[in-house]
Protein backbone atom coordinates (compact mmCIF):
# COMPACT_ATOMS: atom_id res chain seq x y z
CA UNK A 1 0.00 0.00 0.00
CA UNK A 2 1.11 3.57 -0.73
CA UNK A 3 0.08 6.79 0.97
CA UNK A 4 -1.19 9.12 -1.74
CA UNK A 5 -1.34 12.84 -0.96
CA UNK A 6 -3.29 15.05 -3.33
CA UNK A 7 -6.00 17.69 -3.44
CA UNK A 8 -9.51 16.57 -4.39
CA UNK A 9 -12.20 19.18 -4.91
CA UNK A 10 -10.05 21.76 -3.07
CA UNK A 11 -9.62 19.47 -0.06
CA UNK A 12 -6.24 17.99 0.86
CA UNK A 13 -6.41 14.23 1.34
CA UNK A 14 -3.93 11.54 2.31
CA UNK A 15 -5.22 8.04 1.69
CA UNK A 16 -3.53 4.66 1.39
CA UNK A 17 -4.10 2.69 -1.80
CA UNK A 18 -2.45 -0.05 -3.77
CA UNK A 19 -0.11 1.16 -6.54
CA UNK A 20 -2.36 -0.47 -9.15
CA UNK A 21 -5.45 1.52 -8.06
CA UNK A 22 -6.72 3.79 -10.79
CA UNK A 23 -7.91 7.31 -10.06
CA UNK A 24 -11.57 6.46 -10.73
CA UNK A 25 -11.62 3.67 -8.14
CA UNK A 26 -9.64 5.91 -5.78
CA UNK A 27 -12.20 8.75 -5.74
CA UNK A 28 -15.19 6.39 -5.77
CA UNK A 29 -14.10 3.83 -3.17
CA UNK A 30 -11.74 5.83 -0.96
CA UNK A 31 -13.53 9.20 -1.01
CA UNK A 32 -17.14 8.19 -1.82
CA UNK A 33 -17.23 10.53 -4.83
CA UNK A 34 -19.43 8.29 -6.93
CA UNK A 35 -20.36 10.95 -9.47
CA UNK A 36 -17.37 9.75 -11.47
CA UNK A 37 -18.77 6.83 -13.46
CA UNK A 38 -16.94 3.79 -14.78
CA UNK A 39 -17.94 2.53 -18.22
CA UNK A 40 -15.49 0.82 -20.54
CA UNK A 41 -12.50 1.03 -18.14
CA UNK A 42 -10.26 1.29 -21.21
CA UNK A 43 -10.16 5.08 -21.61
CA UNK A 44 -12.58 5.03 -24.55
CA UNK A 45 -16.07 6.04 -23.40
CA UNK A 46 -15.18 9.14 -21.36
CA UNK A 47 -17.70 8.49 -18.57
CA UNK A 48 -14.91 8.66 -15.99
CA UNK A 49 -13.52 12.04 -17.12
CA UNK A 50 -12.30 14.31 -14.32
CA UNK A 51 -10.06 17.37 -14.18
CA UNK A 52 -6.44 16.67 -13.31
CA UNK A 53 -4.53 19.92 -12.77
CA UNK A 54 -7.27 21.59 -14.80
CA UNK A 55 -7.00 19.18 -17.74
CA UNK A 56 -9.75 16.65 -18.62
CA UNK A 57 -8.35 13.17 -17.95
CA UNK A 58 -9.57 9.58 -18.18
CA UNK A 59 -9.47 8.54 -14.55
CA UNK A 60 -9.98 4.84 -15.34
CA UNK A 61 -6.56 4.62 -17.03
CA UNK A 62 -4.74 7.03 -14.71
CA UNK A 63 -2.98 5.51 -11.71
CA UNK A 64 -3.82 7.33 -8.50
CA UNK A 65 -0.22 7.10 -7.31
CA UNK A 66 0.88 8.99 -10.44
CA UNK A 67 -1.24 11.94 -9.27
CA UNK A 68 0.82 12.59 -6.15
CA UNK A 69 0.54 16.31 -5.39
CA UNK A 70 -2.00 16.95 -8.15
CA UNK A 71 -5.28 18.85 -7.99
CA UNK A 72 -8.19 16.61 -8.91
CA UNK A 73 -11.68 17.94 -9.57
CA UNK A 74 -14.58 15.52 -9.94
CA UNK A 75 -18.11 16.42 -11.01
CA UNK A 76 -19.00 17.00 -7.33
CA UNK A 77 -16.32 19.68 -7.16
CA UNK A 78 -18.05 21.62 -9.95
CA UNK A 79 -21.33 22.14 -8.07
CA UNK A 80 -20.62 25.85 -7.61
CA UNK A 81 -18.72 26.29 -10.88
CA UNK A 82 -20.30 28.99 -13.05
CA UNK A 83 -19.72 27.28 -16.41
CA UNK A 84 -20.93 23.89 -15.20
CA UNK A 85 -24.06 25.49 -13.73
CA UNK A 86 -24.85 27.05 -17.12
CA UNK A 87 -24.18 23.74 -18.86
CA UNK A 88 -26.50 21.82 -16.52
CA UNK A 89 -29.31 24.27 -17.29
CA UNK A 90 -28.59 24.00 -21.02
CA UNK A 91 -28.52 20.19 -20.89
CA UNK A 92 -31.96 20.25 -19.28
CA UNK A 93 -33.30 22.80 -21.74
CA UNK A 94 -31.99 21.00 -24.84
CA UNK A 95 -32.89 17.48 -23.62
CA UNK A 96 -29.17 16.57 -23.73
CA UNK A 97 -29.42 13.65 -21.31
CA UNK A 98 -31.58 10.59 -20.87
CA UNK A 99 -30.14 7.83 -18.68
CA UNK A 100 -27.50 10.30 -17.44
CA UNK A 101 -24.68 7.78 -17.07
CA UNK A 102 -22.34 9.61 -19.46
CA UNK A 103 -23.38 13.05 -18.26
CA UNK A 104 -20.73 13.71 -15.53
CA UNK A 105 -17.87 13.03 -17.93
CA UNK A 106 -19.70 14.84 -20.72
CA UNK A 107 -20.09 17.95 -18.55
CA UNK A 108 -16.40 17.96 -17.63
CA UNK A 109 -15.38 17.79 -21.30
CA UNK A 110 -18.04 20.31 -22.34
CA UNK A 111 -16.84 22.76 -19.68
CA UNK A 112 -13.35 22.63 -21.16
CA UNK A 113 -14.77 23.48 -24.61
CA UNK A 114 -16.81 26.40 -23.26
CA UNK A 115 -13.70 27.83 -21.64
CA UNK A 116 -11.45 27.42 -24.68
CA UNK A 117 -13.44 27.78 -27.91
CA UNK A 118 -13.73 31.34 -29.25
CA UNK A 119 -17.08 30.62 -30.92
CA UNK A 120 -19.83 27.99 -31.00
CA UNK A 121 -18.45 26.01 -33.94
CA UNK A 122 -20.43 22.76 -34.26
CA UNK A 123 -17.55 20.90 -35.93
CA UNK A 124 -15.07 21.80 -33.20
CA UNK A 125 -17.58 20.90 -30.50
CA UNK A 126 -18.21 17.48 -32.04
CA UNK A 127 -14.48 16.84 -32.31
CA UNK A 128 -13.96 18.01 -28.74
CA UNK A 129 -16.67 15.67 -27.45
CA UNK A 130 -15.68 12.73 -29.66
CA UNK A 131 -14.01 11.04 -26.70
CA UNK A 132 -17.27 11.00 -24.71
CA UNK A 133 -19.76 8.37 -25.84
CA UNK A 134 -23.53 8.55 -25.31
CA UNK A 135 -25.85 5.64 -26.11
CA UNK A 136 -29.09 7.58 -25.65
CA UNK A 137 -29.31 11.03 -27.13
CA UNK A 138 -27.75 10.99 -30.58
CA UNK A 139 -25.59 13.95 -29.48
CA UNK A 140 -27.75 16.61 -31.17
CA UNK A 141 -29.08 17.99 -27.88
CA UNK A 142 -25.64 17.85 -26.29
CA UNK A 143 -24.06 19.85 -29.11
CA UNK A 144 -26.89 22.40 -29.03
CA UNK A 145 -26.48 22.78 -25.27
CA UNK A 146 -22.75 23.46 -25.53
CA UNK A 147 -23.29 25.84 -28.45
CA UNK A 148 -25.90 27.81 -26.52
CA UNK A 149 -23.62 28.27 -23.50
CA UNK A 150 -20.69 29.41 -25.64
CA UNK A 151 -22.89 31.83 -27.58
CA UNK A 152 -24.39 33.24 -24.39
CA UNK A 153 -21.02 33.77 -22.74
CA UNK A 154 -19.45 35.38 -25.79
CA UNK A 155 -22.52 37.63 -26.10
CA UNK A 156 -21.77 38.75 -22.51
CA UNK A 157 -18.21 39.58 -23.62
CA UNK A 158 -16.70 36.69 -21.66
CA UNK A 159 -13.63 35.92 -23.72
CA UNK A 160 -12.26 32.41 -24.17
CA UNK A 161 -9.69 31.53 -21.52
CA UNK A 162 -6.19 30.82 -22.70
CA UNK A 163 -5.45 27.11 -22.18
CA UNK A 164 -8.85 26.63 -20.51
CA UNK A 165 -7.47 27.32 -17.03
CA UNK A 166 -4.85 24.59 -17.26
CA UNK A 167 -1.99 24.77 -14.80
CA UNK A 168 0.31 22.09 -16.16
CA UNK A 169 0.12 21.14 -19.82
CA UNK A 170 1.21 18.00 -21.59
CA UNK A 171 0.08 14.47 -20.75
CA UNK A 172 -2.11 14.95 -17.70
CA UNK A 173 -0.51 13.88 -14.46
CA UNK A 174 2.87 13.23 -16.05
CA UNK A 175 4.47 16.08 -14.14
CA UNK A 176 3.11 14.88 -10.81
CA UNK A 177 4.45 11.34 -10.47
CA UNK A 178 6.74 10.79 -7.49
CA UNK A 179 9.10 9.16 -9.97
CA UNK A 180 9.45 12.44 -11.86
CA UNK A 181 10.73 14.36 -8.86
CA UNK A 182 10.18 18.06 -8.37
CA UNK A 183 7.56 20.41 -9.72
CA UNK A 184 7.27 20.58 -13.51
CA UNK A 185 6.11 24.17 -13.78
CA UNK A 186 8.70 24.81 -16.45
CA UNK A 187 6.65 22.58 -18.75
CA UNK A 188 3.78 25.04 -18.92
CA UNK A 189 3.28 26.22 -22.49
CA UNK A 190 0.33 27.33 -24.67
CA UNK A 191 -2.10 24.58 -25.57
CA UNK A 192 -1.85 23.32 -29.14
CA UNK A 193 -5.20 24.92 -30.00
CA UNK A 194 -3.97 28.34 -28.83
CA UNK A 195 -0.64 28.42 -30.66
CA UNK A 196 -0.25 30.96 -33.41
CA UNK A 197 0.99 29.86 -36.85
CA UNK A 198 4.28 31.65 -36.23
CA UNK A 199 5.02 29.51 -33.19
CA UNK A 200 7.47 26.69 -33.82
CA UNK A 201 9.10 23.97 -31.80
CA UNK A 202 11.53 26.56 -30.42
CA UNK A 203 8.77 27.49 -27.96
CA UNK A 204 9.01 23.99 -26.47
CA UNK A 205 10.78 24.20 -23.08
CA UNK A 206 13.44 21.88 -21.74
CA UNK A 207 12.63 18.28 -22.62
CA UNK A 208 11.89 16.34 -19.43
CA UNK A 209 12.39 12.69 -18.62
CA UNK A 210 9.16 10.77 -18.24
CA UNK A 211 7.77 7.30 -17.61
CA UNK A 212 6.17 6.05 -20.87
CA UNK A 213 2.63 4.74 -20.72
CA UNK A 214 3.44 2.17 -23.44
CA UNK A 215 6.78 0.56 -24.36
CA UNK A 216 7.29 -1.47 -27.55
CA UNK A 217 10.47 -3.51 -28.06
CA UNK A 218 11.86 -4.65 -31.40
CA UNK A 219 15.17 -5.66 -32.94
CA UNK A 220 16.64 -5.78 -36.42
CA UNK A 221 20.01 -6.45 -38.03
CA UNK A 222 22.08 -4.55 -40.59
CA UNK A 223 25.15 -5.77 -42.45
CA UNK A 224 27.42 -3.00 -41.18
CA UNK A 225 29.88 -2.71 -38.26
CA UNK A 226 28.60 -1.27 -34.94
CA UNK A 227 30.89 1.77 -35.14
CA UNK A 228 29.38 2.83 -38.44
CA UNK A 229 25.81 2.26 -37.21
CA UNK A 230 26.49 4.19 -33.99
CA UNK A 231 27.83 7.14 -35.97
CA UNK A 232 24.63 7.08 -38.02
CA UNK A 233 22.45 7.14 -34.89
CA UNK A 234 24.49 10.08 -33.61
CA UNK A 235 23.56 12.01 -36.77
CA UNK A 236 19.97 13.04 -36.05
CA UNK A 237 19.56 14.44 -39.55
CA UNK A 238 20.36 11.03 -41.00
CA UNK A 239 18.02 9.33 -38.56
CA UNK A 240 15.16 11.69 -39.53
CA UNK A 241 15.84 10.99 -43.21
CA UNK A 242 15.33 7.26 -42.58
CA UNK A 243 12.13 7.65 -40.51
CA UNK A 244 8.91 7.81 -42.59
CA UNK A 245 7.04 11.07 -42.04
CA UNK A 246 9.86 12.76 -40.07
CA UNK A 247 11.60 16.01 -40.98
CA UNK A 248 13.76 18.62 -39.30
CA UNK A 249 12.43 22.17 -38.97
CA UNK A 250 15.68 23.80 -37.82
CA UNK A 251 19.41 23.03 -37.99
CA UNK A 252 20.19 20.44 -35.31
CA UNK A 253 22.24 21.43 -32.26
CA UNK A 254 24.32 19.06 -30.10
CA UNK A 255 21.90 19.32 -27.19
CA UNK A 256 18.61 19.74 -29.07
CA UNK A 257 16.89 19.07 -32.37
CA UNK A 258 13.58 20.48 -33.61
CA UNK A 259 11.35 18.76 -36.11
CA UNK A 260 8.01 17.29 -37.06
CA UNK A 261 6.48 13.92 -37.86
CA UNK A 262 3.32 13.41 -39.91
CA UNK A 263 0.85 10.67 -39.03
CA UNK A 264 -2.49 9.65 -40.53
CA UNK A 265 -4.77 7.06 -38.91
CA UNK A 266 -7.95 6.67 -40.94
CA UNK A 267 -9.56 10.10 -41.39
CA UNK A 268 -7.38 11.80 -38.78
CA UNK A 269 -4.14 13.45 -39.88
CA UNK A 270 -1.67 14.94 -37.43
CA UNK A 271 1.62 16.79 -37.68
CA UNK A 272 3.44 16.71 -34.37
CA UNK A 273 5.73 19.73 -34.02
CA UNK A 274 8.27 19.34 -31.26
CA UNK A 275 11.80 18.94 -30.08
CA UNK A 276 14.09 16.17 -28.90
CA UNK A 277 17.40 15.67 -27.21
CA UNK A 278 19.89 13.03 -28.32
CA UNK A 279 22.15 11.07 -25.98
CA UNK A 280 24.78 8.49 -26.87
CA UNK A 281 27.27 6.31 -24.98
CA UNK A 282 30.11 5.10 -27.21
CA UNK A 283 31.41 2.83 -24.44
CA UNK A 284 28.54 0.36 -24.76
CA UNK A 285 27.17 1.51 -28.14
CA UNK A 286 23.84 2.65 -26.67
CA UNK A 287 21.80 5.81 -26.64
CA UNK A 288 18.38 7.35 -26.58
CA UNK A 289 16.30 10.08 -28.16
CA UNK A 290 13.73 11.81 -25.92
CA UNK A 291 11.15 14.13 -27.45
CA UNK A 292 7.87 15.97 -26.94
CA UNK A 293 5.42 17.27 -29.51
CA UNK A 294 1.96 18.71 -30.13
CA UNK A 295 -0.48 18.63 -33.02
CA UNK A 296 -2.67 21.73 -33.31
CA UNK A 297 -5.27 20.17 -35.57
CA UNK A 298 -6.20 17.12 -33.49
CA UNK A 299 -5.27 18.75 -30.16
CA UNK A 300 -3.07 15.78 -29.39
CA UNK A 301 0.17 15.75 -27.41
CA UNK A 302 2.86 13.14 -27.11
CA UNK A 303 6.06 12.34 -25.28
CA UNK A 304 8.32 9.76 -26.84
CA UNK A 305 11.55 7.96 -26.11
CA UNK A 306 13.66 5.74 -28.36
CA UNK A 307 16.34 3.64 -26.65
CA UNK A 308 18.80 1.61 -28.69
CA UNK A 309 21.73 -0.69 -28.08
CA UNK A 310 24.07 -2.06 -30.77
CA UNK A 311 25.26 -5.66 -30.48
CA UNK A 312 28.06 -6.99 -32.76
CA UNK A 313 27.05 -10.12 -34.66
CA UNK A 314 28.79 -12.19 -37.30
CA UNK A 315 26.84 -10.60 -40.14
CA UNK A 316 27.19 -7.01 -38.86
CA UNK A 317 25.14 -5.37 -36.11
CA UNK A 318 21.97 -6.25 -34.25
CA UNK A 319 19.99 -3.20 -33.14
CA UNK A 320 17.93 -3.71 -29.99
CA UNK A 321 15.43 -0.88 -29.86
CA UNK A 322 12.55 0.12 -27.59
CA UNK A 323 9.98 2.82 -28.27
CA UNK A 324 8.16 4.32 -25.30
CA UNK A 325 5.40 6.89 -25.63
CA UNK A 326 2.56 8.65 -23.87
CA UNK A 327 -0.22 10.03 -26.09
CA UNK A 328 -3.16 12.24 -25.17
CA UNK A 329 -5.90 13.91 -27.18
CA UNK A 330 -8.00 12.76 -30.12
CA UNK A 331 -5.40 10.35 -31.52
CA UNK A 332 -5.25 8.59 -28.18
CA UNK A 333 -8.95 7.77 -28.60
CA UNK A 334 -8.60 6.14 -32.03
CA UNK A 335 -5.28 4.34 -31.49
CA UNK A 336 -5.60 0.87 -29.96
CA UNK A 337 -2.59 -0.85 -28.35
CA UNK A 338 -2.61 -3.81 -30.75
CA UNK A 339 -2.86 -1.56 -33.80
CA UNK A 340 -0.14 0.78 -32.53
CA UNK A 341 2.13 -2.19 -31.80
CA UNK A 342 1.74 -3.53 -35.34
CA UNK A 343 2.25 -0.08 -36.82
CA UNK A 344 5.38 0.43 -34.74
CA UNK A 345 6.75 -2.92 -35.93
CA UNK A 346 6.14 -1.96 -39.54
CA UNK A 347 7.62 1.50 -38.99
CA UNK A 348 10.79 -0.02 -37.53
CA UNK A 349 11.01 -2.39 -40.50
CA UNK A 350 10.87 0.55 -42.92
CA UNK A 351 13.35 2.50 -40.81
CA UNK A 352 15.76 -0.48 -40.77
CA UNK A 353 15.56 -0.80 -44.57
CA UNK A 354 16.21 2.92 -45.07
CA UNK A 355 19.06 2.82 -42.57
CA UNK A 356 20.69 -0.13 -44.34
CA UNK A 357 20.39 1.58 -47.72
CA UNK A 358 21.86 4.80 -46.37
CA UNK A 359 24.81 2.99 -44.79
CA UNK A 360 25.37 1.23 -48.10
CA UNK A 361 25.46 4.56 -49.92
CA UNK A 362 22.05 4.13 -51.54
CA UNK A 363 19.54 6.98 -51.04
CA UNK A 364 16.77 5.79 -48.68
CA UNK A 365 14.05 7.40 -50.79
CA UNK A 366 11.80 10.32 -49.91
CA UNK A 367 11.26 9.24 -46.31
CA UNK A 368 11.14 12.80 -45.05
CA UNK A 369 8.01 13.59 -47.03
CA UNK A 370 6.31 10.22 -46.87
CA UNK A 371 3.40 10.39 -44.48
CA UNK A 372 3.07 7.60 -41.92
CA UNK A 373 -0.31 6.33 -43.09
CA UNK A 374 -1.92 4.08 -40.53
CA UNK A 375 -4.57 2.68 -42.83
CA UNK A 376 -2.12 1.64 -45.55
CA UNK A 377 -0.02 -0.08 -42.92
CA UNK A 378 -3.11 -1.77 -41.51
CA UNK A 379 -4.10 -3.20 -44.90
CA UNK A 380 -0.54 -4.36 -45.47
CA UNK A 381 -0.52 -6.08 -42.09
CA UNK A 382 -3.90 -7.67 -42.82
CA UNK A 383 -2.55 -9.08 -46.09
CA UNK A 384 0.39 -10.61 -44.26
CA UNK A 385 -1.84 -12.10 -41.57
CA UNK A 386 -4.37 -13.48 -44.06
CA UNK A 387 -1.53 -15.09 -46.00
CA UNK A 388 -0.34 -16.70 -42.76
CA UNK A 389 -3.82 -18.02 -41.98
CA UNK A 390 -4.10 -19.50 -45.50
CA UNK A 391 -0.71 -21.19 -45.15
CA UNK A 392 -1.67 -22.70 -41.79
CA UNK A 393 -5.03 -23.86 -43.13
CA UNK A 394 -3.31 -25.46 -46.15
CA UNK A 395 -0.86 -27.24 -43.87
CA UNK A 396 -3.70 -28.66 -41.76
CA UNK A 397 -5.55 -29.88 -44.86
CA UNK A 398 -2.38 -31.53 -46.19
CA UNK A 399 -1.88 -33.26 -42.85
CA UNK A 400 -5.47 -34.51 -42.79
CA UNK A 401 -5.11 -36.12 -46.24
Amino acid sequence: MSIIALTVNQRAVQVSAEPRTNLADFVREKLDLTGTHLGCEHGVCGACTVLLDGVPARSCITYAVACEGAEVTTIEGLDEDEVTTELRAAFTREHALQCGYCTPGMLVSARDLVLRLPQADEGLIRVGLSGNLCRCTGYVGIVRAVQSVIEARRARDIAPMRDGGRKILGPVGSGRSVHDGADRAERIRPAASEQTPSETASSVPAIPDFIPATVLKQQFSVAHPPELVFAMFDDIGAVAACLPGASLTAPPKPERVEGAIRVRIGPIAATFQGAARVEGNPADMSGRIVGIGNDRRSRSSTQGEIRYRLVPIEQGTRVDISIGYTLTGLLAQVGRPGLVRDLAARLITEFAGNLDRRLSGTPPGDATTAELNGMSLVFSLLRVRVAGWVDRLSSKNDGAT
